[in-house]
């Protein structure tokens, strides 16, 4: 049985995966990680609108009017999604995907889209366009053209599920990380309060600016400062600007992922409201100031300490 923590890694979602088990026989803790890891090839192949039998794949190309059926993956995401859109007044819309693509070309480099095309484009956003029936698990768009992407959410619910798995395994101590997206951690290590993640840091600095020991918590961050300024504010179908990163402290991975990307589009003081609203929510943000870099902190943060 291993004090130390026993890495396991996974290439998933487009991002690496990594599975950290402690207190575990490493043959045992394998068998956990790879059932996690089957997990999260599964909710892949549900919810990525890059894979052509996914059920995102399948509702966009959905007429308005026709329902269709969802595995659980895609209906417990949109359920959070939809939350999300109603506490952020929007901010979070996983019917970005026209918006997203009239600022993008077909190689992902930027454009910026006539004015028409971009009204045509916001006209097709809005989580008012879906219905969702919970009885028949199933959804129905209300305009054609409507297109979904879970990549705001996805992968934190993937490490939500993850840790539901290890708990099913009786793991009582690990750490899921999704890459620069979310992270989720049960359980303390020795000598700590949990586990020590970085927060705070962007792709200048050599090291995070805080750390914080997270148990039974979430943490998820967005920002431009990594895949370049790709996150569209859906209330005004632009792309955002002020803001480098954003981390979002919850915990449920599903809602931080949401929320460090709503984060990212809201004004600070909007951000404030929502954590006075949400005490369970906290929130960390890094606004463009010409070249020195502040952070400013919301909720309670408790146990954050310098680097």
């Amino acid at each position: 049985m291993s004090h130390e923590p026993l890495r396991f890694p996974h290439e998933a979602m487009a991002a690496p995966f990594q599975v950290m088990v402690v207190g575990e026989e490493s043959g045992y803790a394998r068998q956990a990680a790879d059932a996690v890891f089957a997990e999260v090839d599964a909710i892949e192949k549900e919810i990525s609108r890059f894979v052509e039998s996914s059920d995102i794949a399948m509702i966009n190309h959905l007429r308005a009017g026709g329902w269709a059926p969802l595995g659980v993956h895609t209906f417990e995401c949109l359920k959070v999604a939809a939350r999300v859109n109603a506490q952020t007044n929007g901010a979070f819309d996983v019917t970005i995907g026209p918006l997203m693509a009239c600022w993008r070309n077909p190689d992902k480099s930027p454009r910026t889209p006539a004015k028409d095309e971009l009204a045509k484009a916001r006209a097709l956003v809005g989580m008012k366009l879906l219905e969702l029936d919970e009885t028949r698990k199933a959804i129905c768009l209300k305009r054609s053209g409507v297109r979904l992407d879970l990549g705001g959410i996805g992968k934190g619910y993937a490490v939500d599920r993850a840790i539901d798995i290890l708990k099913e395994w009786s793991v009582e101590c690990a750490l899921v990380d999704a890459g620069d997206s979310t992270t989720r951690a049960i359980g303390h290590l020795e000598g700590k309060q949990g586990w020590p993640v970085g927060v705070g840091g962007i792709r200048d600095e050599k090291a995070p600016t805080y750390v914080i020991e997270i148990c039974n918590q979430s943490l998820s961050g967005s920002g431009t400062h990594v895949k370049g300024s790709h996150i569209i504010d859906p209330r005004t179908g632009r792309p955002t600007s002020g803001r480098v990163a954003a981390w979002a402290l919850h915990p449920s991975g599903t809602v931080a992922d949401a929320l460090s990307t709503a984060f990212m589009v809201m004004t600070p003081a909007e951000v404030e409201q929502y954590c006075k609203a949400h005490i369970d929510t906290s929130a960390l943000l890094v606004p463009e100031t010409g070249g020195r870099v502040e952070r400013l902190r919301y909720g309670a943060w408790k146990g954050l300490r310098d680097a």
